[in-house]
Order: C-alpha cells, then sequence, then structure tokens
C-alpha cells in the first residue's frame, strides 16, 4: 500500500473507531512500523486533518468524527488514464473490484470533465483481452482466492501433453500461489506446482475448479520465479 493510501485509510479507521487507536495497534494493521504511524500522522496533522492523541493506559490517536479526507481532484487526462486502466482491469482477477472503482470514480469525476472523458473512452478498444470460458472459475473467487494466502487445489486444463490432443481432461493441481502475471493476451495465476515440483503459470480461463485448503505454503525463494520469469515467452505458458 503506497504512503498516500495508507493516510487515506488510516483516516478512515479513527473515523470508524468507538476508542483510541495507538500508534502499536496502527502499525499491526497496516503492516508497517509504529514509527511510519507516528509520521503518517504528523504528514496528516500538518496538511490539517484533526488527530489528536489521547494519553494513558487507553490512550492513542483519535480523529474528529466529522472529519473526512476530500476527495482526489484529478484533472480531465488523469480522470481518463484513471478509468482506462481500470477498465482493462475488467479481464483480470480483480475484475469486480475494477468495475466498483469505475464506478467510484465516474462518480466523482468534475462535470466540466464528464463528457469528454466518457467520448475519449468511448474512442479506445482492447482487442487482446481474452474473456473467461463460460465454465472457467470465477474471477471474484480467485482474486479472494489469492488473497487468502493458502495452497490452492486447481481443476486445470492444461496444453496438448497433458490434456492429450482434445484437450478435454483436466488435472489436478495443488499450487502454492506466488502472484499474477499479464502475458501477451491472458492473466496467469503464477506459482510453485507441486505436480510438476517447479514454477508454472496457469491461465485463468483454463482454471475450471478452485478449493481453497487449509494449509500455508512455505516460503520459496523468490530467485525461483524470478529466473522463471526472465525465460517465459508469449508461448512458454502452462
Amino acid at each position: 500500500m503506497k504512503r498516500a493510501e495508507r493516510q487515506y485509510a488510516l483516516v478512515d479507521v479513527l473515523r470508524g473507531a468507538h476508542r483510541p487507536w495507538s500508534a502499536a495497534r496502527l502499525a499491526r494493521e497496516f503492516g508497517v512500523s509504529s514509527r511510519t504511524i507516528e509520521r503518517d500522522i504528523a504528514s496528516l496533522q500538518v496538511s490539517g486533518v484533526p488527530i489528536y492523541a489521547d494519553h494513558g493506559a487507553a490512550g492513542g490517536y483519535s480523529v474528529l468524527g466529522e472529519y473526512s479526507l476530500p476527495p482526489l481532484n484529478l484533472s480531465e487526462v488523469e480522470s481518463l488514464a484513471v478509468l482506462a486502466g481500470l477498465a482493462l482491469l475488467e479481464s483480470s482477477p480483480y475484475r469486480g473490484a475494477a468495475v466498483r472503482a469505475h464506478a467510484k470514480v465516474a462518480a466523482v469525476m468534475q462535470d466540466a470533465h464528464r463528457a469528454r472523458v466518457q467520448e475519449l473512452l468511448g474512442a479506445m478498444h482492447v482487442i487482446d483481452a481474452v474473456p473467461p470460458e463460460s465454465d472457467a472459475v470465477s474471477l471474484d473467487i480467485l482474486s479472494t482466492a489469492i488473497a487468502a494466502r493458502r495452497v490452492l487445489r486447481l481443476g486445470y486444463v492444461g496444453d496438448v501433453s497433458d490434456a492429450g490432443p482434445d484437450r478435454s481432461s483436466i488435472t489436478v493441481r495443488d499450487v502454492e500461489p506466488q502472484g499474477l502475471l499479464r502475458a501477451a493476451d491472458t492473466w496467469l495465476l503464477t506459482g510453485w506446482c507441486r505436480l510438476r515440483d517447479a514454477v508454472r503459470g496457469f491461465r485463468i480461463e483454463r482454471i475450471r475448479r478452485l478449493e481453497i485448503l487449509d494449509e500455508t505454503p512455505p516460503r520459496r525463494d523468490p530467485a525461483l520465479l524470478e529466473a522463471d520469469l526472465a525465460q517465459w515467452s508469449a508461448r512458454r505458458l502452462a
């Protein structure tokens, strides 16, 4: 999470809290150090956000309940860039979140920019995005599974060597997810495939079933993924 995003989220947490939050608790919430939280709060206070400290055993930081950070004031070109970028994510595992974010940005766009931005968006066309097949796993489910940080069990339609000439067979793969990859015209889930005992990329549209196992994967050397990515091309897909 970037600094600006964290500061917006920090204010939202404090506004919704019934009691003050300590710097240590905020640090755990955002996965940063207490010193980083204190710097964020100092920066917000300097910019005029009414955050105050309550001292004592039950003390911590609070913010006036009626306060909220002002919405982003995007220019016409910035609004166009954000909305176009979100539209590109509609073929990704984060399609649902991208659609919701698109609606929020469009709702707060300046009226003076709205017509021109919509006109320019209508002139943009994407021809390389591959939508999921009708029997592929839901993209929303996949994004939830990746965020869960658990071993995933996939029902996967592989290549000819895995599935035979008709590509109709489905192999079961237990995968330790490592991230997402955009390659050529498709999105892939990257991870350590226990069936192949190696890093593999799985085309999203070929994932037919997905199960989140109750197992946290072991830590793998990140150099394994980096070395594999360095060799990949648009034709080297799992």
